[in-house]
């Protein structure tokens, strides 16, 4: 079997396209780059004390771990030469960051959140870095528009093995990380979500701050009705990341709701960094994302850290939520 590196598929993937300058090409293999950066630096972080507290707060109010500084560092560092990129944004810093060698000349603009589940830092746990990136705007809201206008978009899953997934919008494709080689080789080239899964992840210690509709829901997948496949089986991790790539794989689906009671009526992710990138994501692999109202590719961005809720997964799951969400419960 012939072995394809994640920059082999992607000089060849631009080929197929006369148009292509071969700037987003060089931008998508750098995310490779930063993603074994992460990895190394993940697997020796016990080791070298990296572990815990950085005693800093984001622009949430949330505490960053050491890691989380340290992975927005590289994903910076990765981008600061060749002249693609004018402004990068993150859920860890306040205001987006210019490239200013390259500020009125980068073609994009990248947006991630460097350590999506970081609370497991310290227990070993499944982590992962999302990527989105956009076509540059001029002027200080560069970052302004709807989901559909992302180019690319993906994410690294850091688990048992590293992960890399991405879309331009002609498929998903799935690369893993060989130590040995220190390369992303090709795992599938086309991912498709199955239609209908048999596992939810939600966290079910907020299920107080619900409407009685999302509560309503869950109960549904919990009962059991062996003709219709129920009950589901619970898969939260606390990484959207590791929910999300089981998910891709074998269907089901994932939704962390608005939660009147933890202060978050608009819930907790992040529309630019989260929401859209793996809405992109799940939709070019067949799947589907809403705000249980509202498809999520379709909101506009308002303000740079703006939140949703979101249900993401399989098309039957996200259009049986979206039932329960207006009132009409079960078919």
């Amino acid at each position: 079997m012939s072995l394809i590196t994640l920059d082999r598929f992607i000089l060849q993937s631009e080929q197929a396209h006369p148009a292509a300058t071969g700037e987003l090409s060089q931008l998508l293999m750098r995310f490779g780059l930063a993603g074994k950066q992460i990895a190394r630096e993940l697997a020796v972080a016990g080791l070298r004390k990296e572990l815990g507290s950085a005693h800093t707060t984001n622009v949430q109010g949330e505490e960053q771990k050491k890691l989380d500084v340290l992975a927005n560092e590289i994903l910076l560092e990765t981008f600061d030469y060749g002249g693609l990129v004018s402004l990068a944004a993150s859920e860890e810093m306040e205001e987006p960051f210019l490239y200013t060698r390259s500020a009125d000349t980068g073609s994009y603009a990248i947006f991630f959140d460097p350590m999506d589940g970081s609370s497991n830092i310290d227990v070993n746990g499944t982590l992962g870095t999302i990527f989105s990136v956009r076509r540059r705007q001029d002027g200080p809201d560069a970052f302004l528009g709807v989901g559909h206008d992302q180019v690319s978009a993906g994410y690294i899953l850091f688990g048992p093995a590293t992960v890399l997934v991405y879309t331009c919008g002609d498929g998903v494709h799935l690369f893993t990380l060989d130590p040995s080689l220190g390369e992303f080789l090709l795992t599938r080239e086309t991912v498709r979500m199955p239609a209908r899964g048999r596992g939810f992840a939600v966290n079910e210690g907020r299920s107080s701050g619900w409407t009685p509709e999302v509560r309503a829901f869950t109960e549904h997948l919990k009962e059991k009705d062996p003709e219709s496949g129920r009950p589901y089986s619970t898969r939260y991790s606390g990484s959207l990341v590791g929910d999300f790539h089981r998910i891709l794989l074998e269907g089901g689906v994932y939704y962390y709701p608005a939660d009147s009671l933890s202060g978050k009526p608009k819930g907790k992710l992040r529309l630019l960094y989260e929401c859209q990138p793996l809405a992109f994501v799940a939709e070019q692999a067949g799947g589907s994302a809403s705000t249980g109202t509202e498809r999520i590719l379709d909101i506009p961005v308002e303000t740079l850290h703006q939140r949703s809720p979101l249900v993401i997964g399989s098309m039957t799951e996200v259009a049986l939520f979206e039932r329960f969400v207006r009132g009409e419960g079960a078919p």
